[in-house]
């Protein structure tokens, strides 16, 4: 799921060399902490927040039908 979010979130940004991504295995969820560049932040999450719950939403459905449980954390690289 990491390479699935991170082919999205690459096409979405200006800076796709700064995009990096943390996955964080627990015993029931894993967490990806997507890393972007402060600039490419606002395309990440939209309008609204929309872009963010399309992706979330895809994120989910990929983790469902592996019978996994996925969350996804935006971050930009300054916050880490």
């Amino acid at each position: 799921m990491k390479e699935f979010i991170e082919y999205i979130i690459k096409k979405l940004v200006d800076k796709p060399d700064e995009v990096r991504i943390n996955v964080v295995a627990g015993e029931h969820t894993t967490v990806l902490e997507l890393h972007v560049a402060d600039g490419d932040l606002g395309k990440v999450i939209g309008r609204h927040g929309q872009t963010a719950m399309s992706i979330r939403t895809l994120l989910l459905a990929a983790a469902a039908r592996q019978h996994k449980r996925c969350v996804l954390e935006i971050l930009d690289n300054d916050k880490e």
